[in-house]
């Protein structure tokens, strides 16, 4: 007989300390320990938290902001370097599962980061490792394009967990292949503020409200509950960027729209606070029996498809610069040293 676990759940609204990746790192294991102490059993936190969303490359024209690019180049982490390590571990002595998003660095390049995202179990494992497929807009020109490698759901004693970054929640394609593995929650990350136009009067991209209709649409279609992680723009990001940017580009920033946090259930009906401003944590109680009925009414990867008409195919082949075949006289000695 299936198991249909009831825990807590929270989306962590919370803001990275930009310009220091030592304090936003205890900053997370602060908030695990609190979610923690809370009752939450799966804690989630936002896009490129570590060690924070480069804002600026909204506002700024890349001959400008080369500085920039340079400073998140140099604090990019590793998905194995001792960052991510120091919340495994916090993650296991808490018996919690986090997710979290960081831009990730490579040794083959100085100059290659990624806008990745990692599922972390309650024993400390690394559960899946997800790359943005395609950065959105203005952030072609900070991050590389990412691979199918992480579209994957997990499957664990929560139910069976999948995430998506940002812009990836509107990819219908994207959002399909975790729901046709069977996801029953769903993790959704975003950054604190987007700009998208200048103070010209004119309504431009309402974030909020973007964020609102694209969790909505994926709890409805794929009738699973959504944990909605986002950051505040809060005084340590306006100091931080205030270093770079004019007083008008600062003010535009304050003018824009700001994203929310929330978690919503498989109708797409919020359950938690929503919170925008303040930091703090959203927490809801989930019952994952009750993506069951739903999926009787309007199952789009069950009875409610044509799979003799459609037909997706994903490709999760870790994408890598370089692959070498055969083996030199060089590699070989150099091989039979090692085991001396």
């Amino acid at each position: 007989m299936r198991r249909y676990p009831k825990y807590k759940v929270a989306a962590a609204h919370v803001a990275p300390v930009l310009g220091d990746i030592g304090q936003t790192v205890d900053k997370v294991c602060h908030v695990i320990r609190d979610a923690s102490s809370r009752g939450v059993k799966l804690l989630a936190f936002s896009e490129a938290f570590i060690p924070g969303y480069p804002t600026w490359c909204r506002v700024t024209a890349p001959i400008d902001s080369h500085g920039l690019f340079s400073y998140l180049a140099a604090n990019a982490i590793y998905v194995d370097g001792p960052e991510i390590d120091q919340i495994r571990s916090t993650a296991a002595q808490h018996d919690i599962f986090v997710s979290i998003g960081f831009s990730e660095a490579t040794s083959v390049s100085v100059g290659c980061i990624w806008n990745s995202n990692i599922l972390i179990s309650n024993t400390g494992t690394v559960l899946n490792h997800h790359r943005k497929l395609v950065p959105t807009f203005a952030e072609k020109l900070v991050w590389a394009n990412g691979d199918g490698a992480g579209l994957r759901v997990s499957d664990t004693e929560l139910g069976k967990i999948g995430m998506l970054i940002c812009g990836e929640n509107t990819n219908p394609l994207a959002r399909y292949c975790l729901m046709a593995q069977g996801e029953q929650v769903h993790i959704s990350s975003y950054p604190a503020v987007v700009a998208d136009r200048t103070a010209s009067g004119e309504p431009g991209y309402d974030l909020e409200e973007a964020i609102r209709i694209r969790a909505a649409a994926h709890s409805f279609e794929a009738k699973a509950f959504n944990i909605v992680a986002s950051t505040p723009y809060d005084d340590t990001a306006k100091a931080f960027l205030a270093q770079y940017l004019d007083d008008t580009t600062m003010q535009m920033l304050a003018d824009s729209p700001k994203a929310v946090s929330m978690v919503l259930d498989p109708s797409g009906k919020i359950i938690s606070d929503t919170l925008c401003e303040t930091e703090g944590l959203c927490v809801a109680d989930i019952d994952v029996s009750k993506c069951v009925e739903p999926k009787r009414v309007h199952d789009v990867v069950g009875y409610y498809n044509r799979f003799d008409v459609f037909d997706l195919r994903v490709n999760r082949t870790r994408q890598v610069p370089i692959s070498f075949t055969g083996q030199s006289d060089f590699d070989r000695t150099i091989s039979s040293d090692n085991e001396d």
